[in-house]
């Protein structure tokens, strides 16, 4: 069995050598990729996808396309703040304020700079229920084992907003990949990694049926010092669960 290092290494490798990632490349990333907006397209035909409300979709290019989609369709988006360095960790896209400020140009606020820009930044209690999580993804497996860049982040996201009660044990969480991202080996799983429910590709839509069920809530056990001393919201929750 590869490890995560080897797996993420192998795709980013095969993206580029097959010319279907776009700028600005795909090593070190959640790779953008040619199709980005078939596969999102994809993604807006299931059902959940048409009955959520508010979707908590990571900043990533590729999945622009998909935050964009929401914006217009008129669902509140979540976006994390990068590396969830402040103290109100995500920024929240209200498609009805922001079109007071850009009219129907709402691409413009579906990107990192015009997230900060024309979004507001909100603590946790601030947030709606998410109905719908969007993760990044370097590989993924039709089973719902899924891979991000290698930061933890995207886990982290979750597990917080799950620890306040916004997600809950059923939400579905989705991600956009090309095919070339959909791989048979085996991704190594632990319990603080979030599976995938539904995967969007520019082809098919697949339904892993995943049975892993999803992270509980923050694994203190697990989180690094670094992150902990890094991260305020982290260092806010573990106050309050001493108390």
């Amino acid at each position: 069995m590869m490890d995560k290092a080897e797996i993420r290494r192998r795709i980013w490798d095969l993206m580029e050598r097959e010319s279907v990632a776009r700028f600005p490349g795909a090593q070190g990333r959640i790779p953008n990729f040619h199709g980005a907006e078939e596969a999102a397209w994809r993604l807006a035909g299931l059902p959940v996808w048409r009955a959520a409300r508010a979707i908590k979709c990571n900043p990533d290019s590729p999945q622009k396309p998909v935050r964009l989609r929401a914006l217009r369709e008129g669902k509140v988006v979540y976006m994390a703040v990068p590396r969830l360095r402040n103290a109100r960790p995500f920024i929240e896209l209200d498609p009805v304020r922001i079109r007071r400020k850009v009219g129907d140009d709402l691409g413009r606020a579906s990107t990192i700079r015009g997230a900060f820009r024309y979004g507001r930044p909100v603590r946790l209690e601030e947030m709606l229920p998410i109905d719908l999580v969007v993760a990044g993804s370097v590989a993924v497996t039709r089973d719902g084992a899924r891979l991000g860049k290698g930061g933890g982040y995207s886990d982290l996201e979750f597990a917080l907003a799950r620890q306040a009660g916004l997600i809950g044990e059923a939400t579905t969480v989705v991600t956009t990949v090309h095919a070339l991202q959909v791989i048979e080996g085996p991704i190594p799983m632990t319990r603080h990694d979030v599976a995938l429910d539904y995967i969007a590709t520019p082809q098919e839509v697949i339904a892993t049926g995943q049975r892993s069920g999803q992270p509980a809530g923050i694994y203190w056990d697990e989180l690094p010092p670094e992150k902990l001393a890094a991260i305020p919201v982290l260092r806010q929750q573990r106050q309050a669960g001493r108390k």
